[in-house]
């Protein structure tokens, strides 16, 4: 058994101390998942870490509370003790396998030392047999060629297979694993998850896993604890939570997730921000963004305690848990409990919005990339092979696909970040390939784009003010111009004058992409470039920026592209969807059409990978059947359908003969690329 007691985590000294862990209590048993779920600085992984002794000497942390390990408390452990049974007994996969790994070492050596460091007696031979005989467990194709390569030569995918491998090479009594899927695309998400059941399954591990998403907790879960400025204000098994959460922070964070069935409309988030440690005062730290607080002085007096039924373990920390257990509660309307539904669109978006001209008209695109290779020789990457994308003023295109099948570069040519090989992007009737110069100029200040890290993309050095009014001072404004217009943006993105000073580093995640959504309308385009603009958020912040994006684009008329490889996402906010496979459009038809009955297998695939946070009628749990295999090298593509390696339904016909977008259907501009789209369009309609 693994068991947390009382863990309490303070950060600084005496004088200027803050606390990150606030007494948290959990524990699972052999072949359990936990699931640990909640927002960026809630304590999940920090309580981990604390647990285990891996915080940096640097935090000037201060640990108490228990951390037992078959009665074993890790914390009153010696140094050397605790990383040998943190070695053997214990193990972790980080969020981020690339710095796990390490980069001059060969994969298949890496996992040799760990056995070897922990079995003693070992021989290499043996040991390199085990790690062979892993990273075929884990999924890693040709493991005996593979176990010869090192970290780059994987794909990010098979990064976390050979870091799991490694977690699982001395058969650990517990498995950790921290936001082992966040930023991958759903295919490989879904691979990620089934190795990590197969590897716990092999072991027979506990696992604790730590997410925000709740699709996968949903997915793995046995039982759940949802954690709030550092405590646990939920906990209890998975069906339960789910189905009857009794928490109205954990009403919450259900109510802000975009569903890929049933109707959409405006997402439910959070108001406000998680607090910092600093920040929690002495009562309930969820008061200050709670409905059913409704002013009672007793939730910001005192903390409540998780009360509810030992028997089951189902408890809640919440002064009110009768009141919410009426329903589930929004948080946006002041108090009142309410179920959190997604309702109907109010005022979906046309198809075809009018006969107009299309705002944007690309033909043709392709992209090839020089490859250097041994001894100098060089190969041609075709990063993007002879795409068509049409979007109409006042609509959305959602392009989606996994990691590494062109969509980013698809973007990045559209702005001319890169140079197109071959084709033509036409914006507002004009051919952005013979623009140059002045002229060129101006039209990128009608096409402006947002990137998937607006950490990255703002400058550190600059207020946020001074990042939003960038693009004004290359275009020549004056300071007076400029700061009443960027007066205007942070009102119309829903950030407060004060913020206008702040450096991007002072900012949640959230207030910097809505800075970054400013900057990108300040010369008011009329069309946004973007890609992955939310992938790295929590679920109450996504649903922010997901209503803000809905409202500019009503209020302003824009047109967006959005590139994602979250489907959920993206049928919330596109009108029409373009599904990329391997530098190839595969399928674009309308969003409501193309989920509701995909046409091409790998839609198809695609949308049988999305994680549902809904706990079936049966109380069984949710399993997805992942895509297997990775894409093909597009430096090597394969002759015919460059799908039919992993496709389910290929013929001799695949092989031989590239398949052409062509109409499938009723709907001439609903268009597949696949042999057989009109028998699966028979298969699904029976």
């Amino acid at each position: 058994m693994f068991a947390v007691r009382d863990l309490r985590v303070t950060f600084g000294s005496e004088d200027d101390s803050a606390v990150a862990v606030a007494g948290v209590d959990y524990e699972l048993h052999r072949g359990q998942t936990l699931g640990v779920v909640g927002e960026s600085g809630s304590g999940k992984s920090v309580t981990v870490l604390a647990a285990l002794g891996l915080l940096p000497g640097s935090a000037n942390a201060t640990v108490t509370g228990q951390a037992l390990l078959d009665g074993q408390d890790l914390l009153t452990m010696g140094d050397q003790r605790r990383r040998a049974v943190l070695g053997a007994d214990i193990a972790m996969i980080f969020q981020d396998p690339i710095s796990s790994l390490n980069p001059v070492q060969r994969i298949g050596d890496q996992l040799t030392e760990m056995i070897r460091l922990h079995t003693p007696g070992v021989r290499r031979a043996a040991a390199w047999a085990r790690a062979i005989e892993l990273l075929d467990l884990v999924g890693v194709p040709r493991p005996d060629v593979r176990a010869r390569q090192f970290p780059h030569e994987f794909s990010g995918g098979m990064c976390q297979r050979a870091m799991i491998a490694l977690a699982i090479a001395n058969r650990p009594k517990v498995l950790i694993a921290d936001e082992p899927t966040t930023a991958v695309d759903v295919s490989v998400q879904a691979q990620i998850l089934e190795v990590i059941r197969v590897a716990a399954a092999e072991t027979g591990a506990a696992t604790v896993l730590i997410s925000h998403d709740m699709g996968v907790i949903a997915e793995m879960a046995d039982r759940i604890c949802v954690m709030y400025g550092g405590r646990v204000v939920e906990s209890g098994l998975a069906a339960d939570v789910l189905r009857e959460p009794r928490h109205p922070y954990t009403r919450g964070l259900l109510a802000c997730i975009p569903r890929l069935d049933g109707d959409l409309t405006r997402l439910t988030p959070i108001p406000g921000q998680p607090p910092t440690p600093q920040e929690i005062g002495a009562g309930c730290a969820f008061a200050p963004r709670c409905a059913v607080r409704a002013g009672r002085g007793v939730c910001v007096e005192t903390v409540p305690i998780l009360q509810g039924s030992t028997g089951s373990g189902r408890r809640a920390a919440c002064h009110f848990i009768d009141e919410v257990d009426r329903g589930p509660v929004d948080a946006s309307t002041g108090g009142r409990p309410l179920l959190p539904v997604v309702a109907v669109r109010t005022a979906p978006a046309p198809t075809n919005p009018s006969p107009e001209p299309a705002l944007l008209e690309v033909k043709g695109l392709v992209k090839d990339f020089r490859i250097a290779g041994p001894g100098g020789s060089r190969s041609v990457l075709r990063a993007v092979q002879g795409v068509d994308l049409t979007i109409h003023r006042g609509q959305t295109l959602g392009l989606v696909g996994e990691s590494g099948c062109g969509k980013s570069t698809t973007a990045r040519l559209l702005m001319r970040l890169e140079t197109p090989t071959a084709g033509t992007i036409r914006f507002d009737g004009e051919d952005l390939g013979r623009a140059s110069g002045r002229r060129l100029q101006e039209l990128r200040r009608q096409i402006a784009m947002v990137f998937q890290d607006p950490k990255d993309s703002l400058n550190p050095r600059l207020s946020v003010g001074e990042n939003a009014a960038e693009p004004l001072r290359i275009a020549g404004w004056t300071r007076v111009d400029r700061d009443r217009r960027v007066r205007e943006l942070f009102d119309q993105v829903g950030l407060r004058e004060a913020h206008l000073h702040r450096r991007p580093g002072e900012l949640s995640g959230g207030q910097r992409q809505r800075v970054a959504i400013a900057r990108a309308l300040a010369l008011r385009p009329k069309l946004l470039v973007m890609d992955e603009p939310v992938s790295a958020l929590d679920v109450s912040v996504q649903a922010q920026v997901l209503n803000l994006l809905d409202d500019l684009k009503r209020e302003l008329g824009l047109a967006y592209l959005f590139v994602s490889h979250d489907l959920s996402v993206v049928r919330h906010v596109s009108d029409r969807v373009a599904v990329m496979y391997l530098g190839r459009i595969v399928e674009t038809a309308s969003a409501d059409r193309i989920f509701a009955a995909p046409r091409h297998p790998y839609t198809k695939a695609l949308r049988a990978s999305v994680p549902s946070p809904e706990i079936p009628a049966d109380g069984g749990r949710t399993r997805r059947a992942p895509l297997q295999g990775d894409p093909p090298s597009p430096i090597d593509p394969p002759r015919g359908c460059g799908f039919r390696s992993r496709c389910p339904i290929a013929t001799s016909e695949c092989a031989e003969v590239e398949p052409l977008l062509r109409a499938a259907g009723d709907d001439a501009a609903d268009l597949t690329a696949c042999h057989h789209a009109e028998p699966m369009l028979m298969e699904v309609a029976r």
